[in-house]
C-alpha cells in the first residue's frame, strides 16, 4: 500500500506572488496639479484686480514702482503658496495614502508637474506670440521691399527722371574733395575731417596719419597756423577720450548693477520656489490619511 503524503509547499514553479501595490497615484496627482493651477489664476487676476484699484492718476495717490513691485512678488509667493499647499493636499487626499513619505513624494510631484507645465505654458505662449509677430513684420518688410523696388523705375518714368542722370548726381556725394585743404569748401573740408575720424579714434601710424590731415584742413579753413590748429585738434581729442573712458566705466557700473540684480533675482526665484515645494509636501502630508 503506498501512502501519498502531501508537506504543504508548492513548488517554485507554481508559486504566484500578490501584486505590488502602487504608491503614486498619476490620476491623483493630475487633479493636485489641476487645482493648484486653477487657484493661482484665480488669485492672480484677484491681485491684478487689486493692484489696478490702486493705481489713481488723478488724486497721485498712485505707489511707487519699487513698493509696487515688492508687494507683488509678497502676493505672488503667498498665492503660490496656497496653491501648491492646496493642489498637494488634494493629491494625497485623492490618492488615499497612509504613509506620509508616500503623502510627501505626492506633494513633490505635483509641485514639479506644476512648476514644468507653468514654465512650459508661459514660454510657449510668449515664444509664439513674439515669434508671429516677428514673422509678420519680416513678411509685410520683404513685401514693401519687393514693391518699391518694382516700383521705383515707374515713378521714375512718370517723373520723367532719367535713371542715369539720378545716378550720376548720387555719384557726386561720393566725389573725392580737393587734396589741398585750402581748395576745399566748408562742406567738404566737413566731410574729410568726419572720414578721417575712425582712423584717429584707432590710433597707431593711422590716428597719427588722420590727425595730421584734420589739423591741416583746420589750420586751411580757419586761417590759422599749424601749432594753433594742433592745439586745437588735441584738445578735442582729449576731451573725447575722457567722454568715451567715462562712457565705458558707466557702462560697467551698469552692467555690475544689472549683473548683481540678476543675481539677486534668481536667488529670490530659487528660495520663492523651495517655499512652494515645502508648501506642496505639507499640504499632501497634512491630508494622509491614517490607518485603520
Amino acid at each position: 500500500m503506498i501512502n501519498n503524503t502531501n508537506s504543504g509547499y508548492v513548488p517554485a514553479d507554481d508559486v504566484r506572488y500578490p501584486k505590488t501595490v502602487t504608491r503614486v497615484s498619476w490620476g491623483a496627482i493630475f487633479a493636485g496639479v489641476v487645482i493648484a493651477i486653477a487657484v493661482q489664476l484665480v488669485l492672480g487676476i484677484l491681485g491684478t484686480g487689486i493692484g489696478l484699484s490702486m493705481v489713481d492718476p488723478v488724486e497721485g495717490t498712485t505707489p511707487g514702482a519699487a513698493g509696487f513691485g515688492i508687494g507683488a512678488g509678497i502676493y505672488w509667493l503667498i498665492t503660490t503658496v496656497i496653491a501648491l499647499g492646496a493642489g498637494g493636499y488634494a493629491a494625497a487626499r485623492v490618492a488615499g495614502v497612509h504613509d506620509r513619505f508616500d503623502g510627501l513624494v505626492h506633494g513633490l510631484v505635483v509641485w514639479g508637474v506644476t512648476l514644468i507645465l507653468t514654465l512650459y505654458l508661459l514660454t510657449s505662449a510668449v515664444g509664439g506670440i513674439v515669434g508671429g509677430a516677428f514673422r509678420t513684420v519680416g513678411s509685410v518688410a520683404s513685401a514693401a521691399g519687393t514693391g518699391i523696388g518694382a516700383a521705383a523705375p515707374k515713378v521714375a518714368d512718370v517723373a520723367g527722371v532719367d535713371v542715369s542722370d539720378v545716378r550720376n548726381e548720387a555719384a557726386q556725394y561720393f566725389s573725392t574733395a580737393p587734396s589741398d585743404p585750402a581748395q576745399m569748401t566748408s562742406e567738404q573740408a566737413q566731410k574729410e575731417i568726419a572720414q578721417e575720424l575712425p582712423a584717429l579714434a584707432a590710433g597707431g601710424q593711422d590716428g597719427a596719419r588722420a590727425e595730421n590731415r584734420i589739423v591741416d584742413i583746420i589750420a586751411a579753413q580757419r586761417k590759422i597756423s599749424r601749432p594753433e590748429a594742433q592745439a586745437q585738434v588735441s584738445r578735442a581729442k582729449a576731451q573725447f577720450i575722457q567722454s568715451k573712458n567715462k562712457a565705458i566705466e558707466t557702462a560697467k557700473s551698469a552692467t555690475d548693477t544689472a549683473a548683481g540684480a540678476a543675481a539677486g533675482t534668481s536667488f529670490t526665484v530659487v528660495i520663492a520656489l523651495l517655499i512652494g515645494a515645502a508648501a506642496a509636501a505639507f499640504g499632501a502630508t497634512a491630508a494622509t490619511r491614517r490607518r485603520v
